[in-house]
């Protein structure tokens, strides 16, 4: 069992307690193909660290399990 429930630093993490098993909305949306869906648990995740931080992802997900995490120098 890992330490650390998510990684932090990546450019989008996905709150597994709110993220519903099977749906695909954020990994549509993902220009870059950069999220994936964990096929033991049904959840998403961000398995290539490569993000345009354009947010679709985070504004498709129903639940806002999606967050994207902005550089400071980007805000």
């Amino acid at each position: 069992m890992p330490l650390v429930p998510q990684r932090a630093d990546v450019p989008v993490t996905i709150d597994e307690s709110k993220c519903i098993d099977g749906c695909t909305l954020c990994v549509d949306m993902c220009p870059l193909d950069s999220l994936a869906i964990d096929t033991d648990s049904g959840k998403a995740y961000m398995h290539v660290d490569e993000c345009w931080y354009c947010g679709p992802c985070a504004a498709r997900c129903p639940t806002g399990a999606v967050t994207v995490n902005m550089p400071y120098l980007l805000r």
